[in-house]
């Protein structure tokens, strides 16, 4: 059912998250300058990173999700009466690696409730892989209003950077499961960093994120932790393949993302293989900067991969893997969408996926085909299931009308 109107009492929360839309339109816009003030924009925006995000070379084992060191950072541009701890902690990569990923706490000024801060993680989504690429090192925490309305309506928000984002690793990029272990991984760690977090959490993520949660829903089936209450999927959902099914329709610096995420996984993968000979120049930059403009400037993807690329086995792999809907959800999913055609055929065929296979996914729609404005909108229908899962609730779900 496509959504058109506020849920009663959500004009506030709407505020909040407008301002967030705003500020995010204020950081593509800097990405569409000229490259010195971009430069500047950058240094206001962002934190340089420090020996905080370090670890020596052996990384000193340390069980998944065992808090490295963290520090509180006031320096934030959030709103007041959110506090704000950054945390370096062990994480898994997707060779069973032991990595060292970073991320920041935000949590209420004042007395926690009894059973401490109910928990959010989020789950961000991506604009590159290298380590400048921080949601921890931008000023805002890249969507500080938005989360900032979390924290003080009681929350507690965790907010994992992802492996290689912020520390000396390899980013996975949109790779569910890397991703999920990440945002699973980081919630012990903010526990021990921060002692008045609570022990149920949900899960939000935005963009690749909200793949990242449904990921992680699955992957709770391996875990198994009672205290997970379930996810919450903004912007839509679309399979990864799906993105890059037209070469000539893709942003130029995805290819390169691409084949950087498939040599995460896969170490033994050639990204020769799939790339030209214009594009392997780029792609041995692509860790140097977040811009798309500086990853593959004004190059058509479809210049940048081989004819008949998709038809490497490894590149079948990856997308393989990033496929949702291949294992029951272990709890309830919100889904999030706008109607625009794209974004909901798009949606609707993985949800439908999950529906079949038996999970309870409650999909709203809104008829606004910007997905800034789509958060803002449903921030009543966030509150109200995130709500309901930590009071025990009923499980809605419209799945009925989708198998």
């Amino acid at each position: 059912m496509t959504r058109k109107c506020l849920n009663r009492g959500s004009r506030q929360l709407l505020v909040a998250a407008l301002l967030f839309i705003w500020w995010s339109a204020g950081s593509v816009l800097a990405q569409t300058t000229s490259e010195t003030p971009q430069k500047r924009r950058e240094v206001r925006r962002t934190f340089s990173l420090t020996k905080f995000y370090d670890t020596p070379t052996p990384l000193p084992a340390g069980e998944p999700g065992q808090l490295i060191r963290s520090e509180d950072f006031e320096e934030y541009d959030l709103a007041d009466g959110v506090n704000a701890v950054r945390i370096l902690y062990h994480s898994r990569s997707a060779t069973g690696q032991d990595v060292a990923a970073s991320g920041v706490v935000l949590f209420p000024d004042g007395k926690p409730p009894t059973g401490g801060w109910p928990v959010i993680a989020w789950a961000h989504g991506l604009n590159g892989v290298a380590r400048q690429c921080a949601p921890s090192l931008a000023r805002n925490v890249e969507h500080g209003p938005f989360l900032s309305m979390y924290v003080n309506l009681g929350y507690a928000v965790v907010a994992t950077d992802y492996t290689g984002l912020g520390t000396n690793f390899r980013n996975a990029y949109a790779d569910m499961q890397s991703n999920a272990r990440d945002v699973i991984y980081s919630l012990p760690a903010a526990r021990a960093a921060v002692p008045a977090l609570g022990s149920r959490w949900v899960a939000i993520g935005t963009a690749e994120g909200g793949m990242a949660v449904v990921g992680l829903a699955e992957l709770e089936n391996e875990f198994r932790d009672s205290s997970y209450l379930g996810s919450v999927a903004l912007s839509g959902l679309i399979d990864l393949q799906d993105i890059y099914a037209h070469a000539g329709t893709v942003s130029g610096s995805l290819p390169l993302l691409l084949a950087y995420g498939i040599k995460t996984v896969y170490p033994q993968f050639d990204a020769k293989e799939i790339l030209t000979g214009k594009a392997f120049p780029l792609f041995e930059r692509i860790g140097q900067g977040c811009s798309e403009s500086q990853a593959a400037p004004e190059i058509p993807a479809s210049e940048l991969l081989k004819p008949n690329w998709q038809g490497n086995k490894l590149v079948g792999q990856y997308f393989s893997r990033n496929t949702a809907g291949q294992t029951p959800a272990y709890r309830p999913l919100l889904v999030i969408s706008g109607d625009a055609d794209a974004e909901a055929t798009a949606t609707k065929k993985i949800v439908t996926r999950l529906c079949r296979q038996g999970d309870q996914v409650q999909w709203e729609q809104y008829s606004d085909p910007d997905p800034g404005r789509v958060i803002g909108d449903s921030v009543g229908d966030q509150m109200a299931w995130i709500q309901a899962r930590f009071a025990d609730g009923p499980v809605p779900s419209n799945c009925s009308a989708r198998r």
